[in-house]
């Protein structure tokens, strides 16, 4: 029988029942159907007969109840009636079962008060678990999903605990293999994942997932480790957090994706296992799975991956085989047959027809003041036709103004067309053939080629960045434009230097080119050099080395920053400098910290200028929320004596914020706040970041906004407002901006900078003819292109003081955009790569990370045949079953083999 002592504490803790509640209780009873009534006498019976000194009664008396709670809570939607009115006698048992002696007997009373815990225990006692490890040990699914689930959330506060007082944890991991093990086998595979993330154990996963599971795990991980990773340190560890966020930060987000690389491996899933090995940007990964994958379709659709991506990637023999299959993969990865696929894609569509700027600006539909303006011939309206020609026929390789054949009776050649242009004008125009031909290299550098016979410099200027332009993302073995280029690295003329130099950065971006870089860095440190073709070398370098951490470049730049005079100091182009610099470590995180201690002893003109660049640029596409409360910080000075690190930080957080769907919601309500109480350079740099955070996808909330600046009393916040209405639209023909452009054209009529803005604007909106996209994320928003995210930063920071360089004669920085330009298709290819028209659904996306069963990916879909266009948010999945995708993801170009379990039906 139960101690007296034990049975005193007891009644103490719980005083007897006053004669109103006894009462109560009577009438509770009387509430309770037969069947009820009978189950509560019953186990009254069984906590009676438990207590019984005779061990055979005992043991039926605990063999029974087992029996009842076990069948109530194997499916839990309320509680379990048997805890119900077990709850009163919950304390007698707890009391008996200290005084019982060791005995099989006490671990099947043990197990009981586990479950009774589940209803019972005060918070934070785990009295669950602690009767869990006492009792026996059998299966603990039989006690139901709930119970499991309690288990493992008191696990993870047990765990925390242990690990600060150093105890031992060995049978805490016992129960978590066991615990995994359920969760896996009753598709809860996000709940094993977080347990194993609170007992710090992922390593477990491994070997738990099966090829029917291991889909789901490694989705809720990979997700898991970009969402928890961007709010990481921003919620406080909390005990009754189910999914413990600290054990996420820094590294251990990588540990998460490391595992899911693991197991997509380990299935033979190649393309996904690409995926997450780019997402880490390892490249030894990489290299493991070409040189696991066996079949040379799948590595062709892996090259297809990287193609995407953007990487400069060369195979060896153990990646690629002997030479003859090695050949046609590299050929992918170079990306050569990328302006073919463009073009059947335009044919599809029927877009070929090369358009003029006046298609662009339909100037019909406007009033006859602001048409009638349009028809004079100034150097600023050509420039700006200039520009929405090269935008608007990119890679289509015929347009209206420089390709167009010599017709003596309009007399509109290129040549024509090109001295319509003034001195740097003439720049842009020879560079647009660049963008006009882009991909198409042995035609584009034909064409191009009658220009560096000109005895115009900035001709010859323009005629190198069209090199550039036509060679941007496509790599050739012979390297054309680097044999080209860097004869005119050290003429003497700053404008034919820049346009080499800044040839080298758009053709070179991400290569890390050794020799580009011994030729280049000398520039950087020569007295004699001018100021703008020092920062053009350090754009340059920065893009050609972006995310390296190049400690060299990084060196170079920091003394060319050092060597700059106070007056060169506050020259808007010294401010490319620090930029080059954030470009070396963007997206690297805490790499960057060494040489942000450097840049602190740089001169305080630029000093805080520079840290805040370095920050933004380090913790690009991170999500991180510290650093966006960072910069929000910086934000809310009032300033003194004109600095001018404010914009940098504003675009900053749209930088780091644009990771995730919350994130980048939640940053745009920030930015609307910086609008009402911020500064004025701070409202000239919020239109950038709402451009940025929003790229060719174009969100009304923030069409409205942009629509109201852009007719904002300051000029500079207008044309940052116009330039980002180009953005959200970029290729995107979304009539509603287009409608807002064509009205503003008229607004600003009289006012030939804010008109040059919005003809930049109105060629972005129609880029490409609508078939490209400037979105540096691809692949389902899982992949974040460096080089293309570096050609967007760049031109926004130029924005960043539009009458200097935009406005002045730097408006050539508009073409950096052209790293980020790519075709926004689905191209279905078969096994020999040739173009294949298959049906196929296209909808908007649906996030299906952690849903049960097999929920719908895409919704309000159409159904189209390939190649079709994917808008932002949209995803694409096969409509037929006779192909078999080789990629987990239908963008861009996806090989179809022919499924052998197909049966066409009559």
């Amino acid at each position: 029988m139960a101690d007296p002592k034990s049975g005193a504490g007891t009644s103490q803790t719980k005083p007897p029942p006053p004669k109103e509640s006894k009462k109560k209780d009577e009438k509770k009873d009387e509430d309770l159907s037969e069947e009820d009534l009978a189950l509560k006498q019953q186990l009254e019976l069984y906590v009676e007969r438990v207590q019984d000194p005779d061990p055979g009664l005992q043991k039926v008396a605990l063999e029974s109840m087992r029996q009842e709670i076990r069948s109530a809570t194997s499916s839990m939607t309320s509680v379990p009636k048997p805890l119900k009115f077990l709850r009163p006698h919950y304390g007698t048992l707890k009391a008996f079962y200290e005084t019982m002696p060791e005995s099989d007997l006490k671990k099947y009373l043990a197990d009981i008060l586990s479950v009774l815990a589940l209803t019972m225990s005060a918070e934070g006692e785990r009295e669950s678990l602690k009767y869990r490890l006492l009792g026996s040990e059998g299966d603990i699914g039989s006690w139901g999903h709930e119970y499991v689930r309690n288990l493992a959330g008191e696990i993870g506060q047990e765990y925390a605990k242990r690990q600060t007082v150093d105890a031992p944890i060995e049978d805490l991991m016992e129960l978590v293999q066991q615990i995994v093990a359920f969760h896996m086998k009753h598709n809860a595979e996000p709940e094993a994942v977080d347990l194993l993330m609170e007992v710090e154990d992922l390593d477990l996963l491994v070997e738990h997932v099966d090829s029917t599971n291991f889909k789901r795990t490694c989705l809720y991980q990979t997700n898991a480790a970009s969402i928890l990773h961007s709010y990481i340190k921003f919620v406080k560890i909390k005990a009754e957090l189910k999914v413990s966020t600290r054990y996420l930060p820094g590294p251990d987000d990588m540990l998460v994706l490391d595992i899911a690389y693991t197991i997509y491996l380990k299935f033979e899933e190649y393309a996904n296992a690409m995926q997450i090995a780019l997402l880490l940007d390892n490249m030894q990964h990489v290299r493991q799975v070409f040189t696991s994958c066996e079949d040379v379709l799948k590595k062709k659709q892996l090259c297809y991956i990287l193609a995407r991506h953007g990487i400069t990637f060369q195979l060896d023999d153990e990646m690629g085989g002997d030479e003859e299959d090695r050949e046609p993969l590299q050929e992918i990865i170079n990306n050569s047959k990328l302006s073919e696929s463009y073009l059947t894609l335009a044919r599809d569509i029927e877009v070929m027809e090369p358009k003029s700027p006046e298609d662009i600006y339909k100037a019909h539909l406007l009033d006859g003041r602001a048409s009638a303006g349009g028809s004079v011939d100034s150097a600023r309206q050509n420039l700006a036709a200039t520009f929405v020609n090269a935008f608007v026929n990119a890679g289509f390789g015929q347009d209206k103004l420089m390709t167009a054949p010599a017709d003596a009776s309009s007399g509109n050649t290129s040549g024509n067309w090109l001295f319509k242009n003034k001195e740097h004008g003439k720049t842009s125009a020879a560079a647009s053939l660049g963008m006009i031909l882009l991909w198409d290299v042995d035609s584009g550098l034909a064409q191009i080629d009658k220009y560096f016979h000109s005895n115009d410099n900035h001709v010859i200027a323009g005629a190198l960045l069209g090199v550039g332009i036509v060679n941007c993302g496509v790599k050739n073995d012979c390297d054309p434009a680097l044999a080209l280029l860097s004869e005119y690295i050290g003429k003497e003329d700053s404008s034919i230097r820049i346009g080499a130099i800044m040839g080298l950065g758009i053709a070179y971006a991400g290569a890390q080119n050794e020799q580009i870089r011994s030729s280049l860095t000398p520039i950087l440190n020569d007295a004699k050099a001018p100021l703008d073709v020092i920062a053009f070398t350090a754009i340059s370098l920065g893009l050609i080395y972006v995310g390296s951490c190049n400690e060299e470049v990084a060196q170079a730049i920091i003394f060319a920053l050092m060597d700059r005079s106070e007056s060169e100091l506050g020259e808007p182009l010294t401010r490319l400098l620090p930029l080059a610099l954030g470009l070396l470590y963007l997206g690297k995180q805490e790499s960057v910290e060494a040489t942000a201690e450097v840049s602190k002893t740089f001169n305080e003109k630029i000093r805080k200028y520079c840290d805040i660049t370095l920050l933004s640029c380090a913790y690009a596409g991170t999500g991180n929320v510290l650093k966006v409360q960072n910069l929000l910080g910086h934000c809310e000075a009032h300033l003194e004596k004109g600095e001018t690190h404010q914009g940098p930080a504003v675009l900053g957080i749209a930088m780091v914020a644009m990771a995730e769907e919350l994130g980048l919601e939640m940053s745009i309500r920030s930015l609307e706040h910086l609008l009402q109480y911020g500064e004025q350079n701070i409202r000239r740099a919020v239109p950038l970041a709402l451009g940025l955070l929003c790229i060719s996808n174009p969100k009304v909330n923030v069409m409205d906004t942009l629509s109201r600046l852009s007719h904002d009393t300051d000029s500079e916040v207008a044309m940052a407002a116009v330039i980002s209405l180009g953005l959200i639209g970029a290729g995107t023909n979304n009539a509603r901006i287009a409608g807002m452009l064509r009205n503003l054209s008229s607004y600003y009529y009289k006012d030939a900078s804010l008109l040059f803005c919005v003809r930049i604007a109105q060629g972005l909106v129609h880029l490409g003819k609508g078939l490209l996209t400037l979105n540096p994320y691809h692949s389902d928003r899982c992949l974040l292109s460096p080089t293309a995210l570096a050609g967007l930063v760049t031109m926004l920071f130029a924005c960043l003081d539009m009458k200097a360089i935009i406005l002045g004669k730097y408006h050539y920085v508009l073409y950096f955009l052209v790293l980020a330009m790519q075709p926004r298709m689905l191209m279905t290819v078969d096994e020999n790569l040739k173009p294949l028209s298959v049906p196929v659904r296209v909808g908007q996306a649906v996030d299906v990370v952690g849903q049960a069963g097999r929920p719908k990916t895409i919704t309000g879909f159409q159904t189209h045949s390939t190649p079709v266009l994917l808008a932002a948010g949209d995803r694409a999945e096969l409509a037929t079953e006779k192909y078999i995708p080789l990629s987990p993801i239908l963008e861009g170009h996806v090989i179809l083999k022919e499924n052998p379990e197909y049966r066409e039906e009559n």
